[in-house]
């Protein structure tokens, strides 16, 4: 893997770059759609790339409890399992162990129960590292603590202590396969912690860096305070990637701010409950408002969904309980991400990125 940093706003920190895989480029910054199980719910492959995706995200923690690393490493790795040929980012399992409950973490690794049966898993680094090799992910992420919000200094130090030794774990775990590792900086909303990661992780020269544990429930001012004060130590020539961050406001702000990757559920999990984006803000298409509304969801907006299909017809389908809501739904949210990316693309490449965050934010939160 390799990053090229094309340019830069003058006006901020906003990059334009590219990130090049065996699978095919990345045009940064970019929002990378969530396919959790090797699935993203609820579209096919086929309708992913009518997004214009360029990258989809899956997890190590979900897919080593089911089907296994083993089966998919059987089937020829997980691009052809799930039948995607561009590239894939695997999530280490990190924050999905921080969100169980009853997890027992030591200085080596975590301890947790099977969703499913109960019994009792350990994953550790070299463990997390190994699933994802045997994935066959383009890029993987090392297994770190995700720290919840808030957290006293004391237990940030020692957690981010935790996670460089895992990174390094992680890297020794490594086999050449042409994978790249990603480290994630971690501290909480310390900004000397940060510093010290970022610094220390930069000494391995990975390939690319990942800002993780600020989708814990920091607000969007902390985001803004804790992703301002951690890129600067982020080397320029390398991917910057902020996970779980996925509102158009979070997105803005964080590209604003140098970050060049992004990932997170919500397109699609929102669109399962109604909720759309449009350059308006969002709608919950199954208000009674929308029952006889013959507009598409975004009028502005050219995906499958907008052109050939109204709010009334969505209404419809979410009141009768049809399976097609949430697949046209997501559709469209997924669309919309990555309209809004090549956007912010175009600004940077005019250097007018100001400008445009704050014409799209103007509009947006209008509503």
């Amino acid at each position: 893997m390799e990053f090229k940093l094309l340019k830069k706003d003058p006006n901020c920190s906003a990059r334009l770059g590219v990130v090049s895989t065996a699978r095919g480029d990345i045009q940064t910054p970019i929002f990378m759609p969530v396919a959790t199980h090797g699935a993203m719910k609820p579209l096919t492959p086929a309708q992913i790339k009518e997004t214009g995706s360029q990258i989809i995200l899956s997890n190590t923690y979900h897919l080593h409890l089911q089907p296994g690393e083993g089966l998919v490493k059987k089937a020829g790795g997980l691009h052809k399992f799930m039948a995607w040929d561009k590239p894939i980012l695997t999530d280490s399992g990190g924050f999905q162990v921080f969100s169980l409950p009853n997890k027992r973490i030591t200085e080596d690794g975590v301890f947790f129960k099977h969703e499913l049966t109960g019994a009792e898993i350990y994953l550790d680094p070299a463990t997390a590292t190994r699933i994802q090799q045997d994935l066959g992910a383009d890029i993987i992420m090392a297994f770190d603590e995700c720290i919840p919000y808030p957290c006293d200094r004391s237990y940030a130090e020692k957690s981010t202590k935790k996670t460089i030794r895992w990174l390094k774990e992680c890297q020794n775990a490594m086999t050449d396969n042409g994978q790249a590792l990603f480290g994630i900086v971690q501290g909480s909303v310390y900004e000397d912690l940060r510093e010290m990661c970022a610094k220390e992780m930069r000494k391995l020269d990975l390939p690319g860096y990942a800002i993780g544990g600020v989708s814990v429930g920091e607000g969007l001012e902390l985001l803004k305070k804790i992703v301002g004060f951690t890129t600067p130590h982020l080397p320029e020539d390398k991917p910057r990637y902020l996970m779980g961050v996925g509102l158009p406001e979070d997105i803005l702000e964080s590209v604003e701010r140098g970050i060049d990757m992004f990932d997170c559920v919500i397109p699609t999990r929102y669109a399962r409950s109604a909720t759309l984006f449009t350059r308006r803000g969002r709608i919950r298409v199954t208000n009674k408002n929308y029952k006889r509304d013959f507009f598409p969801i975004d009028p502005s907006c050219n995906c499958y969904t907008c052109q050939n299909f109204t709010r009334a017809y969505l209404h419809h389908l979410f009141v009768s309980n049809e399976v097609l809501s949430a697949v046209l739904s997501a559709i469209h949210n997924v669309h919309f991400y990555l309209a809004m990316m090549a956007e912010i693309r175009y600004a940077i490449g005019e250097g007018r990125y100001p400008e445009y965050k704050a014409k799209f934010l103007a509009e947006y939160q209008r509503g």
